[in-house]
Order: structure tokens, then sequence, then C-alpha cells
């Protein structure tokens, strides 16, 4: 499987692991004196607001304590959150950068602090983390483009993510390689950060230059809500749209048919596993390094399995 995060694993001092043993030995139980923190980049979005709940659903059955912080997608705000996290004697981090090179900071803040750092749905370009959690995102995009092959032909535009987080460049990576798949060609790709309402203006921008277009890629269901509601009544008919999360709003589009697919991650198993591995890492234990959560493809074929 292909794998282009970069995962800094950091093999923390002896002494650095004997004193988050020391203050994690709690971590079970009561808690006592464990807390966690967990620096979001985004509240405003569905997705990140599930990964949210999956971690304090968590962090309640393990008994330790989950600060969450929310960046409002700004990476400076965000390694400012992290550094004061490193001044307050947390016994681990947990950080979805905003953007995966700008994070790099708050990874360095967190090891001169000696706090193990675990990454959550997207990876840290240069920092030591002890666990990456994330989907694959580059299995997620080729997968967004065999489908949208298969539903149409013709040329499709490609609305990004936030140009600098990982995910939105391993599902870019991931769409370019499966366009091999069908007979469709991107004829124009730009950001939309991830954002509904940029998702719209930046739709509705491409579609004055690119009106017979017959397929649009979004890197989040966000941004491909914002497409639909530009096309009006074209989507479904004569634009198909594949999004990415699988969020409910997602799902109810895929059900409705203005929608054509999702890539359904798992934010909720993403938020639970993180926090599983920040509580390990701060009681000194073994911790898995990457863990991989599973994508799949959502159509209205399937949908009922993913419909809670």
């Amino acid at each position: 499987m292909d794998f282009p995060r970069k995962v800094a694993v950091a093999a923390l001092s002896a002494s650095a692991l004997a004193l988050t043993a020391a203050c994690g030995s709690g971590a079970t139980g009561s808690g006592g004196d464990v807390t966690i923190g967990l620096a979001v980049s985004t509240l405003n979005n569905p997705y990140f607001v599930e990964l949210k709940q999956g971690a304090e659903e968590a962090a309640a059955e393990l008994g330790v304590k989950l600060t969450v912080v929310d960046a409002q997608n700004d990476a400076t705000n965000q390694v400012n959150q992290v550094q004061t996290f490193a001044t307050q004697g947390l016994k681990a981090i947990i950080i979805n950068p905003v953007d995966s090179k700008q994070a790099t900071p708050a990874a360095k803040a967190a090891e001169n602090a000696g706090i193990p750092l675990v990454a959550v749905d997207r990876s840290v370009d240069e920092g030591k983390v002890v666990s990456e959690v994330a989907s694959d995102n580059v299995q997620g995009g080729s997968l967004a483009a065999i489908e949208l092959g298969r539903a149409t032909s013709g040329e499709v535009v490609h609305l990004q993510g936030i140009p600098g987080a990982s995910a939105s460049r391993d599902r870019g990576r991931g769409f370019e390689q499966g366009l091999n798949s069908g007979g469709i060609k991107v004829v124009a790709s730009q950001p939309a950060d991830f954002d509904r309402a940029k998702g719209l203006d930046v739709m509705t921008n491409l579609l004055q230059a690119n009106a017979s277009i017959k397929g649009v890629f979004a890197d989040n269901d966000e941004m491909a809500l914002g497409a639909i509601k530009a096309l009006g009544d074209k989507a479904g008919t004569q634009v198909q749209v594949v999004g990415f999360d699988g969020t409910p709003d997602g799902l109810k589009a895929v059900e409705d048919g203005t929608m054509t697919a999702t890539i359904a991650q798992q934010p909720k198993v993403l938020g639970r596993k993180a926090v599983e591995q920040a509580v390990k890492a701060a009681k000194g234990e073994a911790v898995q390094q990457v863990v991989d959560v599973e994508v799949k493809v959502v159509t209205k074929k399937n949908l009922a399995e993913f419909k809670k």
C-alpha cells in the first residue's frame, strides 16, 4: 500500500519515557491528574466535530481528561495553542494540523517539553510524533477518480482543500493516479480550503470558464456541497460530483442523488484511536507508529451501511 505520509517517529529518551510513565500511571480508572490536549484544525466542519466526539468518548472510557482547542483553520493560532499546552503539564498532545508544514514549531514545542505528540487525520511534515492516526488519503483519492470515471466522461474540475494540509496533497495525488481508469480529464483545479461557502464561490467562478464540465471531485464533502449548490439542477444529472469524508450531509446528498459518491472516512474512529495511542504514550507504553483507518466508497447502492 502506498503511504506518502512522512511519519517522523520520535525515539523518546529514557528519562522522558520514565517521566511520562510516572505521570501517566493513572490513565485508567479515575484517570488521576492525566490530561491530554487535542488541537483540532477547525470545529466549523461536521467531520472534525465527529472526530472530537470520538476522542471525548475514548477519554471518558479511559478515565483521562481531554482538553480541546479549536484553531479555526489558523496555523499560527494552532502553534500558539500547542505551545500553551506544552507549558501546562499535559501528559500527551494530539494535533490535527491546519497545515502540515506549518505545524513543525508545534511539534518542536511538544518535543522540547518532553510531551509525546500524536498526529491525527493529517501528518506533521517535519517534527517528532510517536504515532500517526489517519486514513489512507492517497487510496481514497484514487477511489474517487475511479468512481467519477465510472459515472461520467469528459472534462472535470478538482476542488482542493487547504494547500498545506497533507490530506489535500495526498487526496490530490491519489486522484491523479486514478485518472487513467476512465475517460475523464481535469481541466481546472483550485483550492476552496475544505469550506462549503468557498466551494460555492470557487465552483461558481469555475463554471463561467468551464461551462461544459461533466464532473467534480472535491477533497471533502463540505466543498462538494458548495459545488452542488453552485451547479443547481445540473448536480447529479448533467454534472456528477464526488466528495470525500462521508459526513451526514454528504450521505444525504448521495441519497438525494445530487452527489454521485463520497469516500467515507471514520472520524469518530480516528479520534478514538488517537486518544488510545496518546494514553499509551502518556503511560510510557509502546504505541503503534502508524494507525490506518479504512476508507470506503459510498454510493446509493451501499448507502444503508453508512447511515446512522
